[in-house]
């Protein structure tokens, strides 16, 4: 007789839990890297935009002072947010023991 044994169940449960936490950390990664670098991209460079926006969004208006705050502390945020990324991923990179390649050719 071939009945699996409980084990064998918890094996496989444990399994599919597993790659199921895998695609869940790579979509969160994808996500951390993209969101900052989008709202950085986007972002509008004067104060006075960034006041036309909220305004228009909103309905709320805002000074050009703290507009001014509001776009130095965005811009920190999102670099601060990717500096993070990159330093995980080479931490990653070192403790899997691989190869942080910079190049985008490989020369033989």
């Amino acid at each position: 007789m071939n009945s699996p044994h409980c084990c064998q169940r918890k094996l496989q449960t444990s399994r599919d839990a597993r790659q199921q936490r895998t695609w869940l950390h790579r979509g969160r990664e994808v996500v951390g890297w993209i969101v900052p670098g989008a709202l950085l991209a986007l972002m509008p460079k004067c104060p006075m935009c960034l006041v036309a926006y909220v305004a228009l969004c909103s309905g709320l208006t805002m000074s050009c002072s703290s507009a001014h705050i509001l776009i130095r502390l965005l811009t920190a945020l999102c670099l601060g947010t990717l500096a993070l990324c990159v330093v995980r991923r080479v931490v990653n990179c070192r403790q899997n023991k691989q190869i942080f390649n910079f190049q985008l050719t490989q020369t033989r």
